[in-house]
């Protein structure tokens, strides 16, 4: 064993011995526990973090990609200029090595009445290539509508808030007023009731067979509102963002949809300045927590310190000692912290027991995401920013002179 290591652990099980009567022996305890409440903090903190903004970007790409691709026009109403999917983009899009999925989509707006109520929403056509898996989550009752077979599918999917105002459920039958010239209406069923908690959606969405919006705006089943694409990895959105937009004909645009829904993008970047503020204050109590302690112990061997340095041993030699001691108690923080942290997560990502109101946060209960690159990193952070810290308490020793360290009292 490590010479230097072997006498860091002397000093500790020493120490512990004395647990009753030796201050230090606290202060150590109360080091480890304050490194380990910092280190679950953060870990909770990045946690919860990315579980928010995961499901709520999974919510928002949901209903609309990560970017629309439509014709450039002055159109400002939710009802597009219809583009054709015998574009060269739609077939050269499928081919790119950074776009995972492309679809199509209708959107039209529409008055709903059932009985007595009316209401004003958008209905979005949904064709066969539409990615099912990420609005299953969404689906609280009933199913999904059909969008294959012959002819188009008279089914809808209509959201709770939309329900609950119009006294709907599943199996009820609505008629759809089409505004245009001349009116159309269609009588459809509701065979699902979907529920995404966030009110940009819920409050005005309708989810419907996308050849049916064909068939009232008598169009051709190659003309749509636009193109819904994602990309394989949204962190990479600026910079794959110019490839396909160098692709583009003159006549269409990108439109991202971070930037459609600003206010709730805006949101989830002001939480990761929070999260970074705390990272600061964390780290920085951490720090001095365990320079605090590595004072006392020092404090506490100066004796020590003189015969060692009077034996011979350099002041090299003697920093590594404490530096040992101080990554003893570091580590144990470190196992602790994570034993608590991780395992708060684990209990809240499998019960979801902390419930949240969702009309506030976009969802029933605290999320949790397991970002693994993440955990490394707070934990390589913790252990660096602290070790750094210890070298300027430990540097003491340098100033440490044998005779006056033997006779100190």
């Amino acid at each position: 064993m490590n010479i230097y290591r072997f006498i860091a652990l002397r000093i500790s099980k020493h120490t512990s011995a004395q647990e009753n009567t030796s201050f230090s022996a606290t202060i150590s305890k109360v080091a480890v526990a304050s490194i380990a409440f910092s280190l679950a903090v953060l870990l909770v903190a990045f946690a919860v973090l990315h579980g928010f903004s995961d499901t709520i970007k999974a919510r928002v790409f949901s209903f609309s990609g990560h970017l629309r691709v439509v014709m450039n026009s002055a159109n400002q109403s939710v009802e597009e200029t219809p583009i054709a999917t015998t574009r060269n983009i739609y077939k050269i899009a499928k081919t790119l090595d950074y776009v995972s999925h492309l679809q199509y989509y209708v959107q039209k707006a529409g008055v709903i009445k059932a009985d007595k109520e009316v209401l004003g929403v958008v209905v979005k056509g949904l064709g066969a290539d539409y990615r099912f898996s990420d609005f299953k989550d969404n689906i609280k009752q009933g199913r999904f509508m059909r969008t294959n077979g012959e002819g188009f599918s008279s089914e809808v999917v209509i959201s709770r808030i939309i329900a609950d105002k119009l006294r709907l459920s599943v199996g009820d039958s609505i008629r759809m007023f089409f505004v245009q010239n001349p009116p159309k209406f269609r009588k459809l069923a509701i065979v699902g009731i979907y529920e995404s908690n966030m009110e940009t959606f819920d409050d005005k969405f309708i989810l419907a067979d996308m050849r049916m919006l064909q068939k009232v705006n008598d169009w051709k089943d190659t003309l749509v509102s636009g193109y819904e694409v994602f990309f394989k990895d949204f962190d990479k959105f600026n910079e794959n963002l110019p490839k396909l937009n160098s692709l583009l004909e003159y006549d269409t645009i990108i439109v991202p949809i971070a930037q459609k829904h600003l206010d709730i993008f805006d949101w989830l970047m002001m939480l990761d300045q929070n999260v970074l503020i705390l990272l600061i204050i964390i780290l920085v109590v951490a720090s001095l927590n365990i320079f605090s302690i590595l004072i006392i112990l020092m404090t506490e061997r100066i004796k020590m310190i003189g015969m060692l340095k009077a034996m011979g041993t350099t002041t090299a030699q003697v920093i590594r000692i404490f530096f040992y001691q101080g990554l003893q108690i570091t580590l144990k923080g470190i196992f602790w912290g994570n034993l608590i942290g991780l395992g708060f997560c684990a209990v809240q990502y499998f019960t979801k027991i902390i419930a949240l109101d969702a009309k506030n946060y976009y969802m029933n209960s605290v999320p949790i995401s397991w970002w693994w690159q993440d955990i490394l990193g707070v934990n390589l952070g913790i252990l660096l920013i602290i070790s750094l810290a210890m070298l300027l308490p430990i540097a003491l020793v340098s100033r440490i002179r044998p005779i006056k360290a033997i006779k100190f009292d």
